[in-house]
């Protein structure tokens, strides 16, 4: 691989692991067109990990209450009536919905990697029409979601106090099917969050929160691979692919957070369901 190459696919990266059209799909792809069958799953993770670090560095503030509550919650201190609340942050904004947010990020992290021991043994053997029809199934969650969204709101009131264990587990398991390549994972994710009736703005931070343990678990199952990355992929390559994917990645989801408050993610099927057409017809 060129190190040309590497940026390429770490561009590809940055810019499909948060909006929602499957990075694992497209880098599948960039790769077969490449002519870069024999790249090891580690380097995709690889990529994840630079993304990953993107996560963290945009939800830093929200990430940091969330370890101060559950360092109050290991302590066993109660939780104090005269904490701040803030009203617009349902996931971290008090103690008591900080709580149960790391309930439910375990919660949906089990079902996830239960789910994703399983799908990691399909993903090499799965060919590029299949990621196509993936691109296809993304597509109508998109849809699907906009349109339950809007009903949902139009009927009720957003929930304000916080996930429950319910839709932590609908979400783990949404989670789990965008492990399938062709399957967006930021997409799965946050349109099984608006089906239970999460805030659009909570349903997106979850989402990438979440994102967390789940690209950890897979880092460490590919572990194995490591010595095989630098000498099919080399260093340079890997280094600039995972520095182009952090940056572009930061962009990316500062852009997607902005998109799901205006309502607006099923924009994203008007690009994968032609890409996925062509795919049909054109890849082998």
């Amino acid at each position: 691989m060129t190190i040309l190459q590497g940026i390429l696919l770490g561009i590809l990266q940055g810019v499909a692991e948060f909006l929602p059209i499957s990075s694992s799909g497209h880098l599948t792809i960039a790769q077969n067109l490449f002519n870069l069958e024999e790249v090891p799953l580690l380097f995709d993770v690889f990529l994840h990990l630079a993304t990953l670090a993107a996560v963290c560095l945009f939800f830093r503030k929200k990430i940091w209450n969330l370890l101060k509550c559950f360092g109050r919650w290991i302590t066993r201190r109660p939780i104090s009536e005269n904490t701040t609340v803030d009203t617009e942050d349902l996931l971290s904004g008090s103690d008591e919905l900080g709580r149960k947010t790391i309930i439910a990020i375990i919660l949906s992290t089990i079902v996830t990697g239960a789910i994703g021991v399983v799908t990691s043994k399909l993903i090499p053997e799965l060919p590029v029409k299949i990621i196509c029809c993936g691109f296809l199934v993304t597509s109508a969650l998109l849809i699907l979601s906009a349109i339950l969204e809007k009903r949902h709101s139009a009927k009720t009131e957003s929930n304000t106090c916080g996930l429950t264990k319910k839709q932590a587990l609908f979400i783990g398991l949404m989670q789990g099917i965008g492990t399938l390549p062709g399957i967006s994972r930021s997409g799965s994710t946050i349109s099984g969050a608006l089906f239970c009736g999460v805030d659009r703005k909570a349903a997106g931070e979850y989402s990438f929160i979440i994102s967390i343990p789940a690209i950890l678990g897979a880092f460490i199952l590919e572990l194995k691979d490591l010595g095989e990355v630098t000498e099919s992929v080399g260093l340079l390559p890997l280094l600039f692919g995972c520095l182009s994917a952090f940056i572009v990645g930061y962009l990316s989801l500062a852009l997607l957070m902005k998109t799901i408050r205006k309502g607006k993610l099923q924009w994203f099927a008007c690009y994968l369901i032609p890409v996925a057409i062509l795919g049909l017809i054109f890849l082998k």
